[in-house]
């Protein structure tokens, strides 16, 4: 190979590949065209093929280092650049996406709500009226701890903090994985699984009401109750999302509609994780903990709660044109 022909041939490509990087790195990746961004992809490519022959053929350890410098350059931009760019669509997401989102689909997280608060109602009617009616819904262990003992079962987490903290939130991310997929039989088992938890929850609260345990019981269920019912909630508007799309397409094909719909439904349960995940955590060290004074965990429940439907309701400022 004649080395200094090959140079020559190649050089305008090191060039070129240059004056881009330099534009990549002082500007950003977005400040290239289409064009331009497949023409530096290419480049990368060609350029990595140059400097192994390079290296094949000896042609001098400043030649090598150069295009070594130069190739690594590209790998640099084209995917740490590109991993930087899917964080700043996380975190965009999250500042701006998610609560534009549940502004979206507002009236599919307000079936699931009123469904759970149906169920929560109907168990606290009959509790009230029929003491048997909570044998049906709530374990007996439960039942007897309240009853006879006077007291509330959350204790024993105490002690085991790490441990529940997981196992709840693998509890409540399973919960709210069924309320979405049971929109693929059309929200049947979404619509159970939202009366089923306000069942729960109703009779339970009926239960320490009916035993004068009712404060502690909701200072324990505020702090990360304000973050995982609505969690379940918007887990449930996911569900009925692709209900939506395979009961009433409306002007989609079906599977247009699930392709639409379902992305939808998916943006929500990636919203709701960090949720779940600071539920679990609250509940597994907050909540339970006697060292912390009930009327914290009642404020802390309420400012939990306030703040995230201050979030839920962000709107991204307008530009000045």
């Amino acid at each position: 190979m004649n080395i200094q022909r090959w140079i020559a041939r190649r050089e305008s490509n090191w060039q070129r590949l240059d004056v881009l990087l330099r534009q990549v790195e002082k500007k950003g990746l977005k400040s290239l065209r289409a064009a331009e961004i497949r023409e530096l992809a290419s480049l990368y490519r060609s350029v990595t093929a140059d400097l192994a022959r390079a290296r094949t053929q000896q042609v001098g350890n400043t030649l090598i280092q150069n295009l070594q410098f130069l190739t690594t350059r590209a790998y640099t931009q084209i995917y740490q650049g590109s991993r930087r760019q899917e964080w700043q669509a996380v975190v965009e997401f999250y500042c701006w996406g998610f609560p534009k989102l549940v502004q979206q689909t507002w009236t599919y997280i307000a079936a699931a709500t009123a469904l759970f608060l149906v169920g929560a109602l109907i168990a606290w009617w009959y509790a009230w009226q029929d003491p048997t009616f909570m044998s049906l819904i709530i374990p007996e262990r439960i039942i007897k701890i309240v009853r006879d003992d006077h007291k509330l079962w959350m204790g024993s987490i105490v002690g085991v903090e790490p441990l529940a903290s997981t196992s709840i939130m693998i509890n409540n991310l399973s919960v709210s994985f069924g309320a979405v997929a049971g929109g693929i039989i059309a929200g049947t088992y979404t619509a159970y699984m939202m009366v089923l938890n306000g069942l729960l929850i109703g009779a339970i609260g009926t239960l320490v009401a009916q035993n004068n345990l009712a404060y502690p019981f909701w200072a324990f269920v505020f702090p990360h109750g304000s973050l995982e019912l609505p969690a379940i909630f918007f887990a449930g508007g996911s569900g009925f999302l692709l209900a939506r799309a395979l009961l009433f397409p409306g002007k989609y094909r079906r599977l247009d509609a699930l392709k639409f719909y379902g992305s939808l439904g998916v943006q929500l349960v990636f919203g709701i994780v960090p949720m779940l995940i600071l539920a679990g955590m609250m509940e597994g060290f907050f909540s339970p903990n006697p060292g912390f004074p009930e009327s914290l965990k009642y404020l802390v429940g309420m400012g939990l709660f306030v703040l995230l439907v201050a979030y839920c309701r962000r709107q991204r400022p307008i530009p000045n044109p």
